[in-house]
């Protein structure tokens, strides 16, 4: 129990709640990944306010940012910059504070560190040097646009931001066009109209989407609808504001070949293939294993002999 002198020294670390001062219990040491608000500032949970309290060091992107949400709370912490520009010079220094047993928080702007940030290679340096690394979970863009969008949540595939150039763009939406998964990006409310119309033409303009912008702020909007529909409209709506999120659907289901079709494919290849090779072949083109297309090579041959009796 710490003396009255030691109290005035070093008063207690406190957040606060409404009115009622809370008091920070101590952190063990370790690099603390504190997820923030991406908007609303009633986006914050206990466990972070109580971790942006007790910190021995607070490392953000932009202090002027974390600073309203530290005034919002009581928060007395003060924030140490650590960006893209500086890492290189601060992340060793927070890796030392680490080493010499205090306890880091980081944050970035809004939402869950790491996520499209620089904190992401301070969390794998300090996992290299045998640091603990904590998260502490909270508000998350991509999760939140996801269960907004109507679109189906059981396989995501977050895929940050696209490339800015056009070729790039839709190269790297041709690489995911076959992902079993809704598709979240990250986009720049000067580029989504450029973006959707690379969407609907490398994805398929019928395939659902949906724009998540300004999510949890006071004009949230999420607009629903085809890539195609998505793209006519930002192209006669003209330049929005905002931040946004795009969230695109996964492939459609598409029906599988007939008995029909094989035999078709599989007439096609023998003719410049042995059956086995053919099989495989045919097993990639169509999706189906490899050992039914086989079966089905079997039947073939079986209703030639017949024919040929």
């Amino acid at each position: 129990m710490p003396d009255d002198r030691q109290n005035t020294a070093h008063p207690p670390k406190t957040y606060r709640l409404n009115d009622t001062a809370v008091t920070a219990r101590p952190l063990q040491p370790a690099l603390y990944l504190v997820a923030t608000p991406i908007g609303n500032l009633g986006d914050i949970t206990l466990r972070a306010l109580e971790t942006l309290a007790g910190a021995d060091v607070l490392a953000c992107e932009d202090t002027r940012v974390t600073r309203v949400l530290l005034d919002r709370y009581g928060i007395a912490t003060r924030p140490y910059a650590y960006h893209e520009h500086n890492a290189d010079k601060v992340g060793p220094r927070l890796l030392d504070a680490l080493g010499d047993g205090k306890s880091v928080a980081l944050v970035s702007d809004a939402g869950t560190p790491l996520v499209s940030d620089p904190g992401y290679r301070l969390g794998q340096l300090a996992i290299e040097a045998g640091l603990r690394v904590v998260p502490i979970p909270g508000a998350s863009a991509p999760l939140a646009a996801l269960v907004g969008s109507g679109l189906p949540s059981d396989a995501f595939l977050f895929a940050g931001f696209l490339p800015t150039k056009a070729k790039a763009k839709r190269d790297r939406l041709e690489a995911l066009r076959q992902a079993p998964a809704t598709l979240i990006f990250f986009e720049s409310p000067h580029r989504i109209g450029d973006t959707l119309v690379a969407a609907a033409e490398m994805l398929g303009g019928e395939r659902p989407a949906a724009v998540c912008r300004e999510l949890t702020k006071t004009f949230e909007e999420f607009r629903r609808g085809t890539l195609g529909d998505l793209a006519a409209h930002y192209e006669e709506a003209g330049p929005v504001k905002g931040e946004i999120v795009l969230v695109i659907g996964p492939p459609p289901d598409e029906a599988p070949p007939s008995a029909e079709d094989v035999s078709g494919l599989l007439t096609s290849l023998l003719k410049d293939m042995p059956a086995g090779k053919a099989a495989s072949e045919a097993a990639r083109i169509t999706g189906l294993p490899r050992r039914d297309i086989y079966q089905k090579l079997i039947e073939m041959k079986g209703e030639d002999e017949g024919d040929g009796a």
